[in-house]
């Protein structure tokens, strides 16, 4: 079996979990193939090719860091959906969710075939009348927003070419399922299992009482045509890609033609995740010795 490596050696033990999963492919007969840049951290005789091209002698792609990461190797597979095991390197880790130590383990059960494939939304992204994004496609969210200036901008959604509603807020993300535990969640909206078909449109501080988060159909093709005053609003793409566009702009956003597959184990839960990672239904603790509350 053939396994594409990206990490980063901005982590800690990045180089460590390299060398053991190397190691690891040359004592049981695969074969690893590190993504370029990664190259020169690496002792080993070992192969290498650009991360773009990663996806073509690789039956898995391995991605060490943290969630940056991950999102980071979806966007060099692009739309070759190269299963991908995450090895969290980082802190919160919601994409990569295996530690280093239970990747040899891993590994093993990957080889043997004991796995689940968890297949992911994408989201395409359209500058209508406005230059091609470089790279279109969001695994967690789209966030249209006010840019470099902290001012408010005018954003009207419509849904299949029906009017929905307007906004007048800092921004607006459009996130897949994915991505309902990042951006989104932090301003209020919903968490969605991550296997689910949907999308999730949330205003980023709305000025009304009355906006609030909405959820459409996968299939549905949703457009936000904007109003700045200021002149200045940016589409952002899994809070990794910029393009600048202009200030009455419109942008459409609709299910991409490919997936993302992400390798789970049967034991790992994305509930236990919410629980462990973000407390989740865990009640507030107060220690009344350390408080001036008084009886």
């Amino acid at each position: 079996m053939n396994f594409g490596i990206i990490a980063n050696f901005r982590r800690p033990d990045a180089k460590d979990t390299v060398l053991r999963a190397i190691k690891w492919c040359q004592k049981h007969g695969h074969r690893a193939i590190l993504s370029e840049d990664i190259k020169p951290n690496v002792e080993l005789e070992v192969e290498s090719c650009p991360m773009k091209g990663l996806w073509k002698d690789s039956d898995i792609i391995i991605s060490m860091g943290g969630d940056g990461t991950m999102l980071a190797s979806v966007r060099a597979l692009c739309e070759h959906a190269r299963p991908i095991l995450g090895i969290n390197l980082g802190s919160l880790g919601f994409l990569t969710q295996l530690t280093p130590e239970r990747m040899e383990n891993a590994l093993e059960r990957v080889v043997g075939g004991d796995f689940l494939i968890e297949e992911r939304l994408v989201l395409k992204t359209e500058m209508i009348n406005e230059e091609t994004l470089e790279y279109p496609y969001a695994l967690n969210d789209v966030v249209i927003d006010n840019g470099e200036v902290s001012r408010v901008i005018h954003l009207s959604l419509y849904a299949n070419d029906e009017y929905i509603c307007s906004y007048t807020a800092d921004g607006l993300i459009i996130s897949t399922p994915t991505g309902s535990t990042a951006y989104s969640l932090a301003v209020g909206g919903p968490i969605l299992t991550p296997h689910m078909q949907a999308m999730i449109v949330s205003p980023i501080s709305p000025f009304s009482l009355t906006s609030r988060p909405l959820i459409f159909p996968p299939d549905y093709k949703l457009e936000v045509r904007l109003r700045s005053e200021h002149g200045s609003a940016m589409v952002t793409i899994d809070g990794q890609v910029a393009t600048h566009f202009a200030s009455s702009g419109r942008i459409r956003i609709s299910r991409a033609d490919h997936i993302v597959k992400f390798i789970r184990f049967e034991e790992n839960s994305f509930y236990d995740i919410l629980r462990n990672k973000l407390h989740w239904g865990k009640l507030p603790v107060v220690d009344y010795n350390k408080s001036d509350f008084k009886e």
